[in-house]
């Protein structure tokens, strides 16, 4: 392959931003992939992040959301509440999208970014929610990144952080939450998506040179394989804005 795994997840989330999206996205690889598409595919989609920073330049990748480069050059410079009032905004239909990373996710796309094992005696404690709850709770679409692992894909995640479809069909208007919900699950082997009707995770793409098999072999639970096709390459010139303009230093690919 003439591209890394990491490059491939990158475009295969940049795919999934429409022109004119507005992006709500972290540190590290969501910001790439963020990047990516301005560049390559939707040009007059907005990025904006919980700082408060709306529609930065983003000439040279930021390492935080609080990193003076994500306020260069931005349309509007503001507080957390600019952010999450943006975030909550539905006059603009479905064209909010927000980018997302957990320890664990779900086959309803339920996310869990606080602990691993019980909560008051944890094997592993995280850094909670940040943003990602009112992410998950409020924008129309969500994209998720995973290492794709069997730990990463259990059954039921120890700690509800963030709400997926909860516990399936009518889950979220049960719960008082507006429309929406993960559309996308990237990991580094492929890319899941979910039911409109059931709101269970199946395997939609599995990358070059690997199988759908191996995929279900990386899980604790089982998805529908029977819809998978290959997903299609980096193409030169996605690869070539990728290194050259996005992240030329390779700071986070």
């Amino acid at each position: 392959m003439n591209y890394t795994l990491k490059e491939m997840m990158t475009i295969m989330a940049a795919r999934e931003i429409r022109d004119g999206d507005i992006v709500f996205c972290g540190t590290g690889i969501s910001m790439v992939a963020a990047m990516a598409a301005k560049h390559i595919n939707a040009p007059n989609s907005i990025t904006f992040f919980e700082t408060g920073a709306i529609d930065s330049k983003l000439e040279e990748i930021p390492m935080a959301v609080a990193d003076s480069r994500v306020m260069f050059g931005a349309a509007s410079n503001g507080g957390l509440l600019d952010a999450f009032a943006t975030m909550q905004n539905r006059i603009t239909g479905d064209h909010v999208i927000g980018i997302l990373g957990a320890a664990q996710v779900d086959k309803y796309g339920n996310l869990n970014s606080t602990c691993i094992g019980d909560y008051c005696s944890p094997e592993t404690r995280f850094s909670g929610s940040g943003g990602a709850c009112d992410v998950a709770s409020f924008v129309p679409r969500c994209i998720i990144f995973m290492q794709h692992e069997k730990r990463k894909f259990p059954v039921k995640v120890d700690y509800l952080t963030s709400p997926g479809y909860l516990d399936g069909p009518g889950g979220r208007e049960k719960a008082g939450l507006l429309p929406g919900g993960p559309t996308a699950v990237i990991t580094n082997m492929g890319v899941m998506r979910f039911d409109d009707e059931t709101k269970e995770m199946y395997l939609a793409n599995y990358y070059p040179g690997i199988t759908p098999q191996k995929i279900l072999d990386n899980m604790e639970f089982s998805v529908d394989v029977s819809k998978a096709v290959e997903a299609s390459p980096p193409t030169e010139r996605e690869i070539k804005i990728l290194r050259e303009n996005v992240d030329p230093q390779k700071l986070i690919l």
